[in-house]
């Protein structure tokens, strides 16, 4: 049976309670928005009375929501009336009066989440604190679902619930289901940007990005499975708390990293200067060894997969999920090339983002040359160095290098190239690297599994949840 008209309602509160009939104008308007009564959802009514009623809405918020809880019964809607004159509904609204918006909110988010009608985060989707209208919609939707099971008395597996919603074809979508929706609205919101020149680098992504990037047939994330399968039985630390020199020098050596830095692991090797009568350093240790670094640090802080006991790195219960799962495995590293570090904000992921996209089709790009492309790209986007002038390429430097020492450490670039052994011929990039100054004639290639790791980065980022500044 439909619900009575909002009008009517209004108009009997009147007669029979004509000093909060106002108050609950204010309340049915702010809830419902000119819809019907019988559109709102149980999650509506507590985001408004948790939410909107004690931030946005002027007033005396208590009459208001016992307001609002009289036009409800009057409606027959019982069930969200007595959400109304609920002990939780005052000690919220109480909380945000003594204590502020911030407690509140939290207060508001630990109840919601109590009432079993808030959809979880599911693998397949984390729901953002900021939405666009398909993700409000799938939001909602998902909501009402839960809501609906829970009142026929149903066991409920939320998270089992939610993802069959958010995947399963559905008519009102025209055969589409609510995931492809959310990711199509991310996906071209990623891709608008900001900026004439990150637009125009983004655009043929869009399309490129619109199914999973499977991870390829042939081997590959070595260095990182080599590292995981080591810790099975403990990789032993120095007192600093670094990998060995044993390991290092073994890694180095292994992938290719001693090559590209000019240093041998043991025995006299060929490497830049041998042959110049300059006998090439040993590695002495992991700080010799920035691709050994950061390998560590993906495998321990980005991924869970190590962990430190006393003074050796051992293997976790996701590191041996992930050992034992190819395809998690493949995602979870490709997207760590975007992962932020401690302290870095936006700009720095803007630049590695760019440069990616810039490399992503293979071609060997000079280091200097993808500077200037990536700089037009994040001045184009209003980013401005510390002294507010235009970006230059001494403010890339620290997130390229940090990308070029994640590609390594996945075993996701080419060999190293000089620029004079380039077909591109020689490039000066201007902005050295303080930890590597001779590589300035650096020339980026990515692998071909480099590239589709690329591609999945992109993608994860691309589809990442928006959230308010400080919320993770």
């Amino acid at each position: 049976m439909p619900a009575p008209d909002v009008a009517a309602l209004l108009a009997q509160l009147e007669r029979s309670e004509p000093d909060i009939a106002e108050p609950a104008r204010v309340a049915v308007e702010w809830l419902a928005g000119g819809e019907a009564l019988e559109t709102i959802s149980q999650f509506d009514v507590c985001e408004f009375l948790w939410y909107t009623l004690p931030i946005k809405v002027p007033g005396d918020q208590a009459t208001i929501a016992r307001a609002l809880g009289k036009l409800l019964r009057l409606a027959g809607m019982e069930r969200y009336a007595a959400l109304c004159d609920s002990p939780a509904t005052a000690r919220i609204l109480l909380t945000y009066a003594r204590e502020g918006e911030e407690a509140g909110t939290s207060a508001y988010h630990r109840e919601l989440e109590s009432t079993g009608v808030l959809p979880p985060d599911v693998a397949e989707l984390s729901w953002s604190s900021i939405m666009g209208p398909e993700e409000l919609g799938a939001h909602v939707a998902c909501a009402a679902a839960l809501e609906l099971a829970i009142v026929a008395g149903e066991p409920v597996d939320r998270e089992e619930l939610t993802r069959r919603w958010l995947t399963a074809p559905r008519t009102e979508l025209g055969g589409d289901c609510w995931l492809h929706r959310v990711h199509g609205e991310r996906l071209n919101r990623w891709v608008l940007g900001r900026g004439t020149a990150r637009r125009e680098l983004a655009q043929p992504f869009e399309v490129r990005l619109h199914a999973p990037i499977e991870a390829p047939a042939e081997p590959h994330l070595e260095p990182l499975r080599w590292l995981l399968d080591l810790a099975r039985t403990g990789v032993r630390l120095t007192e600093r708390l670094n990998v060995g020199r044993a390991v290092a020098a073994e890694a180095a050596g292994r992938f290719g990293w001693a090559a590209r830095t000019g240093l041998r692991t043991g025995a006299r090797t060929e490497a830049p200067g041998a042959g110049s009568g300059t006998e090439p350093r040993a590695v002495r240790g992991e700080a010799d060894v920035p691709a050994m670094t950061e390998l560590r640090r993906i495998a321990v802080h980005d991924l869970g997969a190590l962990r430190r006991s006393g003074r050796r790195l051992v293997l976790t219960t996701t590191g041996r999920n992930l050992l034992d799962d190819p395809a998690a495995l493949w995602e979870a590293a490709a997207a760590t090339l975007l992962v932020p570090a401690p302290g870095e904000h936006d700009f720095e992921i803007s630049i590695r983002e760019s440069a990616l996209m810039i490399l992503v089709d293979g071609d060997a790009v000079p280091d200097g040359d993808l500077r200037d492309r990536v700089a037009e790209v994040v001045n184009g986007e209003g980013w401005r160095s510390a002294d507010g002038g235009r970006v230059t390429g001494v403010d890339l430097s620290h997130p390229l290098a940090r990308l070029r020492h994640r590609l390594d450490a996945l075993g996701l670039a080419a060999d190293g190239v000089r620029a004079s052994e380039s077909p591109a011929g020689p490039s000066v990039a201007g902005d050295r690297e303080p930890s590597a100054p001779a590589r300035d004639a650096y020339v980026w290639r990515l692998t071909g599994t480099g590239r589709r790791a690329a591609l999945a980065a992109l993608r994860a980022q691309a589809l990442r949840p928006r959230q308010y500044a400080g919320l993770g």
